[in-house]
């Protein structure tokens, strides 16, 4: 009953607790026996408690007080009457304190269990994302403790190391990740690991495979634990190593081809002494000369047999300049930030794509720039720049820098130069590279330093009327059926 009495919006409360004092102070008015009502009073002031601040309910007690002793039985004396006062409104005003207090901290509890709440709700929202990003993702994600056992596997870690579903836990790492068993904890006496690394990995059936790792340690009140995500990064070894043999092949043949043109020259130059010498009586008879003209058709014929490039064999495709210098700046960045060169690419927004080989006009790009930062070791101002222009069809790509220049240009780009700090290959064989897939590389005199020109090939892209009037150039979207546009490219230079 009390607590109907105490629940209810401010305006409810207040309404009660005025008509209760009138009723209070009507009956202690009305009855004239010497009987005391003014303790009715502390049921008001359990419910004011609940609705008004500590100076309204001190302002409340005082006139509960005020009224108990107007109406209450008997003549007011100081002697008496005081200290009576002072009890009456300390105890009225003691009640409004606790029930202000009793219902202060109900309300702070209930909000701190609504807090606990949203917050309890907050985290099963967040364990159940968690829980499906893991379960959902494509990536090998693994948790181990301290002996080396798995705690949790994800669904893509069972299918990478050849487990049935949920069946990995409590198994032993070792005979897949032996590298995870001899990482330390993580615990007081050593810091955490947080790093990545590529090491080999066994399948359950005994494969192995080339796996890109993830990890770090953490401690937890159950011990140190391991988390660690891998891939399996075979096919990117597969296709880097195939790569690279191909790459290879191609620098043995312009090398081969390069060796040969001067095992001609000289076997040319060879050949003319002969000529010369044979006209000398008895010279054309003897066995060493024979022997000698024998030696040098010989090498004519291997020189002759030299590998040629196959135009069918280059594989031309629309490359983004800009992609291509994003992979420039991460492949030679960091090397020119360690030897103070600063780098600029300045390419304009509506550049268009080009015919080239992507990989071998990087290989290019990056042999330039080696050869910038070599001539820039010395220099006060260390400054390359790339910048690309287009027009009438063309792209032409100029990698600059500030260096000291070309003293003889006219030696450029020939094999086995002397003086080169290795073979004296890196220009020709760059020139051949683009030569390849139907670009050209030069040198542009002056201005400051040194500036080499990249000429390309730029991509028309057609119009949907040029296209459709072309039969043999109309292509069909796969989803759609609509025509697209048809980029056509040069034909490989031989």
């Amino acid at each position: 009953m009390l607590s109907f009495f105490l629940q209810g919006s401010r305006t409810r409360l207040l309404i009660r607790a005025g008509v209760m004092v009138a009723v209070v102070a009507l009956i202690d008015w009305r009855v004239t026996q010497n009987v005391f009502f003014g303790f009715l009073y502390l049921f008001p002031m359990l419910m004011l408690g609940n609705c008004l601040l500590r100076w309204q309910l001190a302002i409340v007690a005082a006139g509960c007080t005020f009224l108990a002793e107007w109406l209450g039985p008997g003549s007011w004396m100081p002697q008496a009457g005081i200290p009576r006062d002072i009890f009456m409104f300390t105890a009225y005003f003691g009640t409004g304190l606790f029930a202000y207090e009793s219902a202060r901290n109900r309300e702070l509890a209930l909000r701190h269990s609504r807090e606990i709440e949203q917050e309890m709700e907050s985290r099963r929202e967040a364990e159940q994302q968690l829980k499906a990003l893991i379960e959902t993702s494509p990536a090998a994600i693994l948790t181990l403790d301290s002996a080396g056992k798995i705690l949790m596997a994800n669904q893509a870690a069972h299918r990478l190391l050849g487990f049935e579903p949920d069946t990995m836990p409590s198994q032993p790492i070792v005979p897949f990740l032996p590298l995870l068993a001899r990482v330390p904890p993580a615990d007081g006496s050593t810091p955490s690991f947080r790093t990545a690394m590529q090491c080999r990995a066994r399948r359950r059936d005994g494969d192995v495979f080339l796996a890109d790792l993830w990890f770090s340690t953490y401690q937890t009140r159950s011990g140190p634990r391991l988390a660690a995500m891998l891939v399996d990064s075979s096919d990117t070894l597969r296709d880097r190593e195939e790569s690279s043999l191909q790459q290879l092949l191609a620098g043995s043949r312009l090398v081969i081809g390069a060796v040969s043109h001067e095992i001609r020259n000289i076997c040319g130059a060879i050949s003319v002494v002969c000529a010369n010498l044979s006209r000398y009586p008895g010279m054309a008879e003897s066995e060493d000369f024979r022997a000698l003209r024998n030696l040098v058709a010989g090498l004519e014929t291997m020189a002759a047999s030299q590998l040629q490039q196959s135009a069918g064999s280059q594989e031309l495709s629309c490359v983004d300049l800009d992609s291509v210098l994003d992979e420039l700046r991460i492949v030679i960045e960091p090397e020119l930030r360690d030897s103070g060169i600063s780098f600029h690419c300045y390419l304009p927004s509506d550049l268009p794509r080009v015919w080239a080989d992507r990989q071998k006009l990087l290989q290019v790009l990056v042999n330039l720039m080696k050869n910038s930062e070599r001539a820039l070791a010395e220099q006060y101002r260390k400054e390359i720049t790339i910048a690309a222009t287009a027009d009438a069809g063309r792209v032409i790509l100029r990698v600059r820098d500030t260096g000291p220049g070309i003293a003889e240009p006219e030696r450029l780009f020939r094999p086995f130069q002397p003086g080169a700090e290795t073979t004296g290959l890196g220009l020709y064989l760059s020139r051949a590279f683009t030569r390849a897939f139907g670009a050209d590389l030069r040198y542009e005199a002056g201005g400051i330093g040194c500036c080499f020109a990249i000429d390309l090939t730029a991509v028309v892209e057609l119009s949907d009327e040029q296209t459709g009037s072309e039969e043999n150039g109309q292509d069909q979207d796969s989803l759609t059926g609509r025509s697209r546009p048809v980029s056509r490219g040069p034909e490989p230079a031989p």
